[in-house]
């Protein structure tokens, strides 16, 4: 049964996650960890339900998606994000589109359609909320309310929770040897890939939708938002996040929040910043996407601002080492866990204080990049080493790396140069070719014949 058919059926199915039915991209591994509360006697406890949310689909051989979804307040938007998202881009909506504009047309209103059809599936909590809010005299404050009536108040806290559900979006598509990264919130993408030097650079493909987001600010200035005391708060309304998938009690409800009431329109959006189509060449090595919990771990534990470049360098190491590429994001997400931990559970002055770690989640996609030990290639492919092929293997020091954040790719924005060459070749030896020697005999015969000429070859060794 073909792909699309397949999906559409456990699409029309509610009680399945259609995704499931696509089958997963053999060239990308997943690694993840629940979040966790440091304890003095060293044991592990989880703050709350693991709420990050991912799928890796091949659709055919020239489509791909990956996405990544950060759930805040449960699990739900994230939920519902990762069993709506592919569908919303792979039910035929790609089809005829050619251009860079209209797949990034398609990437846009499939975020636009999953916050849609999601605050559609709460209806009934929404008509709850409304009941219980008339049930409670306007004019009592939270505290008389509370004590006239404390049933009503808590089970409209309990639901207002549940409507704060919200979550970040990454997702990245492979289409026709493109690649194309749409986002909300402060998920990440990032490109590993060579320059004309051959030197390997980290590119980010993704933006931070956050408080320290000039750009974001002055969007909700121009809402009529008092973005200096914004600044100096560390949430908008609920979140952090000035754009989300969900949480309708700052969308649909923010004129319930006194920094966000004076807002012309709803100043949490769903609008994702989209970058592609980037052509997927030899020079582009391999894909990062991760969930807020993966990098700010990294900073908190190191106090690093180059945290995209020490991420890659983590990268770059585990792909000389592991077989399989859910090894190397599994050995990545592991590393940063064991440093975040070690320094919490240290008494060193630079440790993170809030004593406690986030979800993390981090999805590799590797296109070209050398995996020695491979028990198969991405491909699935065995790998086999032949003296035909020359292949050398990838080497990079810690300052190899550049790093940059862009608006549209360009590699060679706010970046430096180092020195270090890396090459790989793709071409597929000849399996009936004649294998060239490993050594060069070619002057010791020379050697031999002119010393057999001259008589000089010892005597008592018999040549045959």
């Amino acid at each position: 049964m073909p792909v699309k058919e397949m999906i559409q059926m456990a699409f029309e199915d509610s009680e399945d996650n259609w995704t499931d039915a696509l089958p997963v991209c053999k060239e990308s591994g997943v690694g993840f960890s629940t979040n966790q509360i440091y304890r003095e006697d060293g044991y592990r406890q989880e703050d709350h339900p693991f709420e990050d949310r991912c799928f890796h689909c091949k659709y055919d051989e020239s489509t791909f998606v990956y996405g990544i979804f950060d759930g805040h307040e449960g699990s739900r938007a994230a939920n519902f994000a990762l069993q709506r998202m592919a569908a919303e881009i792979l039910l035929g909506q790609l089809n005829g589109k050619s251009t860079n504009e209209e797949v990034k047309e398609v990437l846009r209103q499939a975020f636009i359609s999953v916050e849609r059809g999601y605050f559609d599936s709460i209806g009934d909590l929404l008509a709850e909320r409304t009941s219980l809010k008339f049930d409670i005299p306007e004019e009592l404050n939270s505290y008389e309310a509370y004590q006239k009536f404390p049933d009503l108040v808590n089970k409209l806290n309990k639901l207002n929770r549940q409507l704060a559900a919200g979550t970040s979006a990454i997702v990245a598509l492979v289409f026709r040897n493109n690649l194309y990264v749409a986002n909300v919130g402060d998920s990440r993408a990032l490109l590993c890939k060579t320059d004309s030097n051959q030197v390997l650079r980290v590119v980010q493909l993704s933006i931070d939708h956050d408080l320290r987001n000039e750009d974001e600010l002055l969007r909700l200035s121009q809402l009529n938002l008092d973005t200096k005391s914004i600044r100096q708060g560390s949430h908008l309304g609920n979140q952090e996040n000035t754009r989300c998938l969900g949480n309708y009690l700052v969308k649909g409800g923010y004129k319930e929040f006194e920094e966000l009431a004076a807002s012309t329109s709803e100043p949490i959006i769903a609008e994702p910043e989209i970058h592609g189509g980037i052509d997927l060449d030899d020079s582009c090595r391999f894909l990062l996407l991760m969930s807020r919990g993966l990098y700010k771990s990294l900073e908190e534990a190191t106090g690093t601002d180059q945290v995209n470049k020490e991420l890659a360098l983590m990268a770059v190491e585990q792909f000389r080492i592991q077989s399989t590429l859910t090894g190397v994001a599994q050995a990545v997400v592991d590393k940063v866990v064991r440093i975040h931990h070690d320094m919490n559970m240290s008494n060193a002055q630079n440790s993170s204080k809030n004593g406690k770690r986030e979800d993390i989640t981090l999805l590799v996609r590797n296109f070209n990049f050398p995996l020695p030990n491979a028990l198969k290639s991405p491909s699935g492919q065995s790998v086999h080493f032949n003296p035909i092929i020359q292949t050398a293997v990838t080497s990079v020091q810690e300052g190899d790396f550049c790093t940059s954040n862009v608006s549209d790719f360009n590699p060679s924005t706010n970046d430096t140069t180092s020195t270090s060459e890396t090459s790989s070749v793709n071409t597929r030896p000849d399996r009936n070719a004649k294998i060239q020697p490993y050594v060069d005999f070619s002057e010791f015969f020379e050697n031999f014949e002119r010393r057999r000429k001259d008589g000089t070859l010892p005597k008592d060794i018999d040549f045959g």
